[in-house]
């Protein structure tokens, strides 16, 4: 099987060029192939003729997005099209990442795949939009919602967490805010899963489990041995330009039809931290 990634240098394509062990993968940064470029684009998927095309790549500057909203919609929405059009000119299946985001953080119990979208941040306008747009031009692609992500090879909330409690006694975090934490890793071996099934249709994927960032704060600095204390605070405490839901776990019935699993998103944590022992490097987190 043959993929190309568009997205590949950053936190999940990372994780999806490690976790690859197929027969042929191609990965193009930005720098390689700007989804808001058709020709770029177009020219990527005729020189690698896959039969699966993963789009990883998206601003996903949540905050930045409210202040630079025709960025976010050229990227994440006509970006997207761009590249199910050429998906579709180059006889490619289309597996396109999105995100919880798309939803209200309102329904108070998991969100299904089927669940009606209503983003309240302009980042999640964009996602949302860039799904109707790849169902439109490919309406077998597989759409994949995730939440929460960590991983090697970027900025995340465990590297944040470990960074701060290096310097601090004490950190507050706020723990009304209730989602999946989902480790890149884990969601690269999902996608090739999806791949290899065939998927269609909208998918969510995270790992097993929910918490809010206070919980997840607390078992950071417990797996790590640490003595910071973790406080909890609400988010108003923390005001951010981009409206957060208060409630974003979706559902896994989606993904648990594929007879995929992923593991909890404690034991998910460990391995992150065993990687980052590895690498002994927290900083490249």
């Amino acid at each position: 099987m043959r993929i190309t990634i568009f997205g590949s240098s950053g936190l999940l394509g990372k994780a999806l060029m490690r976790r690859s062990g197929v027969a042929s993968l191609t990965g193009f940064s930005s720098r390689d192939a700007d989804i808001r470029n058709p020709a770029q684009v177009d020219r990527a998927l005729q020189e690698s003729r896959p039969d699966w095309t993963i789009l990883a790549a998206a601003y996903t500057d949540v905050d930045g997005c409210e202040s630079n909203r025709d960025l976010a919609f050229e990227t994440n929405s006509r970006g997207a099209r761009n590249v199910a059009e050429a998906a579709h000119r180059a006889g490619s299946r289309l597996l396109f990442v999105s995100t919880d985001y798309v939803f209200d953080g309102k329904k108070g119990s998991p969100y299904e795949a089927d669940d009606s979208r209503a983003p309240q941040s302009v980042y999640g306008e964009s996602k949302a939009e860039g799904e109707l747009q790849v169902l439109q031009v490919l309406p077998e692609c597989c759409i994949v919602r995730t939440a929460w992500l960590f991983g090697a090879g970027g900025r995340c909330f465990p590297n944040t967490i470990l960074t701060l409690a290096a310097t601090r006694n004490e950190i507050d975090v706020v723990t009304d805010q209730r989602g999946a934490p989902t480790y890149t890793d884990d969601l690269a071996f999902a996608l090739y899963q999806l791949c290899a099934a065939g998927a269609a249709g909208i998918v969510h994927a995270t790992n097993e489990g929910e918490c809010t960032w206070f919980d997840f704060a607390r078992e950071i600095i417990a797996q790590r041995g640490l003595q910071t204390v973790v406080r909890p605070t609400t988010s108003d405490k923390f005001v951010r330009p981009a409206k957060r839901p208060a409630y974003s776990v979706l559902s896994l019935d989606s993904l648990h039809r594929y007879g995929i699993r992923l593991p909890s998103w404690q034991q998910a944590l460990h391995s992150y931290l065993a990687q980052l022992d590895s690498s002994s490097d927290v900083s490249t987190a």
